[in-house]
């Protein structure tokens, strides 16, 4: 399974996963999506992404870990919590089809969610001050019966043949075996 590192951690805690098969693969940040064809916002300082937040009416969000992250720290940090509408949805994808359809101005959420999807652009990453990076992980269940097998594709996905397919997605690989 591949997934983020805190749904992995869990896990791993409760004994769901093979001993020794997690790997971490990629790391993934935080951008801001907006509707197709629109102007894109500026979201280089700190200042310039709370100004785009707060200029819009209705800002959506997953409901994963960035999601959370941003409802729960990032914008009370930013004193913004109070002062706008956080759509959350639960997937990336439910996120970028409000924005792309127009019912939420923006999405912030993972850039390797918003590059593929259709109806938004991508208009930039957080401010390196405020930015949230993700760890995607990869294991194998336990019980599973084709152990070797997945161990082999975890190997394929963290080698340095799968690097340029991983950056593409709006990831940043980790792991390079040969």
């Amino acid at each position: 399974m591949i997934l983020s590192r805190e749904g992995l951690g869990e896990l791993i805690a409760a004994n769901r996963i093979a001993a020794g098969t997690d790997v971490d693969l990629a790391r993934v940040p935080l951008g801001v999506a907006v509707p197709a064809g629109t102007a894109k916002l500026d979201v280089t300082s700190v200042e310039a992404f709370k100004q785009a937040m707060l200029a819009a009416k209705i800002v959506a969000v997953p409901e994963s870990t960035s999601g959370i992250w941003l409802q729960t720290d990032l914008f009370p940090r930013l004193g913004i919590a109070e002062k706008i509408a956080v759509q959350a949805t639960p997937r990336g994808s439910d996120a970028t089809k409000l924005v792309a359809a127009r019912r939420a101005d923006l999405a912030v959420m993972p850039i390797s969610e918003i590059l593929h999807a259709t109806g938004v652009d991508f208009t930039g990453s957080l401010p390196r001050e405020i930015q949230f990076v993700q760890v995607f992980s990869a294991a194998v269940v336990s019980g599973a019966q084709e152990i070797e097998n997945a161990k082999r594709l975890i190997e394929f996905f963290s080698s340095a043949r799968a690097a340029e397919a991983i950056r593409k997605s709006g990831m940043e690989p980790i792991a390079t075996s040969a």
